[in-house]
């Protein structure tokens, strides 16, 4: 694209902090299915791939529908309106990943799926996670771990060891590519770098893929 920008992660969004009288049916786009078609339609246009589209998926469930199985109704909606990747919500089980793997593969669902790793940096951050991905697991072996840390340099040295291990099994079994939560700090993802041995982001790209 002339601007360079190639890709589009499509979110429905959180609603506005001060939501009490916000109305969710007043919106040009109340689902992010709507805004996939709205920018698949417009972006090929004028021939040619347009931009690439993204949509989130949740490991462990969306938070805003309990049954299960129709969550994976509505996700298919997703990526029939013309997603072409999933990038999905941090995790920090990769079992629960492969689980959601597997069910979009039951689901008919082909397109990559990139996966979302957050290091654990500082034990106040830990707390903030758990509030921005609205209802992740986490493992007892990392809470325990987190739990012995002293301060949060030894927190950070958790986080860093168990991301690293995240990434060293999902590039293992084929995960077609890794997306690091940073929030504005790269130094754990540089370190998890040189601690896979890898030196560019390509190298976490699609490993054991065959097309």
């Amino acid at each position: 694209m002339a601007s360079g920008i190639e890709n589009i992660l499509a979110l429905r969004g959180d609603p506005p902090r001060d939501s009490a009288s916000y109305d969710r049916a007043s919106d040009a786009f109340q689902y992010a299915e709507q805004l996939v078609k709205f920018l698949k339609e417009r972006s090929s246009r004028n021939g040619g791939r347009g931009f690439g589209i993204g949509v989130a998926g949740f490991p462990e469930g969306h938070p805003d529908t309990p049954n299960r199985l129709k969550e994976m109704d509505y996700f298919k909606q997703k990526i029939d309106a013309g997603a072409d990747y999933i990038c999905t919500q941090l995790f920090f089980d990769n079992r629960d990943f492969y689980d959601f793997r597997e069910r979009c593969e039951l689901a008919g669902i082909h397109v990559p799926i990139i996966a979302g790793i957050m290091p654990v940096s500082t034990k106040n951050g830990f707390v903030r996670m758990a509030e921005l991905s609205l209802g992740s697991r986490f493992p007892a072996k990392l809470l325990r771990a987190v739990g012995r840390a002293a301060d949060d340099t030894a927190t950070a040295r958790v986080g860093l060891h168990w991301a690293t291990e995240q990434c060293r099994d999902l590039l293992d079994n084929q995960v077609r590519g890794i997306h690091f939560y940073t929030l504005n700090k790269s130094d754990a993802t540089r370190q998890v770098f040189e601690n896979l041995g890898v030196s560019s982001s390509r190298a976490l790209q699609g490993q054991g893929s065959k097309d």
